[in-house]
């Protein structure tokens, strides 16, 4: 089986009036600015994985700063999800600086049978992932509803692109850290996160910490499967495309042709997933 762990999609009526709500959410204004950033419905991406032979993908919102735009984002999720059940597996999008409000909103979410929360992103949401304080609300839901997190992260070093931020190894280390029966997906490799794992002290703090591929292609070239999979091991690295930015086939593509054996293949490919999903 193969699964896309991370990838976005938008209701219908947001695309078409995109330009409408760029300024009343701050992480919506960072990423799909441009004209040319693309957006997918569910039905979109349905057939996209159908030609990539994706099985299932986790469909997530952003780090939604407006509430009443995270919530009808949050109902599309859990319609596609409820129409597509064997096809597609839903996250929620919220704010943890919304404090009770973000409580109440993942509630309701995992209620209506969302998996996960995600994909956090700090910087625009305006909040330190990092501050016990801040999380901790939003993490007594995930820890009550076995959910999953999945967070944003980003390089300290590197070209810059939108949305980039500042969410670094260091800050993703502090919030692992807090948290350390939480199941944690560190987007687009931690930001280089899986090398610290070299340091012992971190290897033996990562015991439910993930990484995820999403958009690798556009920022290592394909051996960094190879590379972290020697670090932390392939059984901690989930196959995630960040649809519709790439599609799902380049980042298969890179798994396929790495010099990683097949039973490692698989994990990263979509056993990994199947284990935290109970696919």
């Amino acid at each position: 089986m193969i699964i896309d762990f991370h990838t976005h999609i938008f209701p219908p009526w947001l695309r078409l009036r995109r330009e409408e709500y760029l300024a009343r959410d701050a992480t919506f204004g960072e990423l799909f600015a441009s004209p040319k950033a693309r957006m997918a419905t569910a039905e979109r991406l349905i057939r996209r994985m159908d030609e990539d032979g994706v099985d299932v993908s986790v469909v997530m919102g952003i780090g939604w700063t407006d509430i009443d735009l995270a919530r009808a984002a949050n109902d599309y999720l859990i319609e596609a999800v409820a129409k597509h059940p064997d096809r597609l597996v839903g996250f929620a999008g919220v704010n943890p600086a919304w404090g009770t409000e973000a409580v109440q909103e993942a509630r309701r979410c995992a209620e209506e049978g969302l998996r996960g929360i995600g994909e956090l992103h700090p910087d625009t949401q305006g909040y330190d992932l990092g501050d016990l304080d801040t999380m901790a609300p939003l993490m007594e839901v995930v820890r009550e509803y076995g959910l999953i997190v999945t967070t944003h992260s980003s390089e300290p070093v590197g070209h810059e692109y939108p949305g980039k931020g500042r969410t670094y190894p260091g800050v993703l280390w502090r919030f692992i850290r807090n948290f350390p029966d939480a199941t944690i997906v560190c987007a687009h490799w931690g930001g280089g996160l899986p090398f610290y794992a070299l340091m012992p002290e971190v290897v033996d703090g990562l015991n439910h910490t993930y990484f995820d591929s999403a958009a690798t292609t556009l920022l290592y070239d394909g051996r960094i499967f190879e590379t972290v999979a020697s670090v932390i091991g392939p059984e901690r690295i989930l196959m995630g495309s960040d649809y519709p930015l790439i599609g799902a086939n380049k980042i298969i593509g890179q798994v396929e042709s790495s010099a990683l054996s097949r039973s490692a293949k698989d994990m990263i490919l979509g056993g990994n997933a199947v284990r935290l999903l109970g696919k």
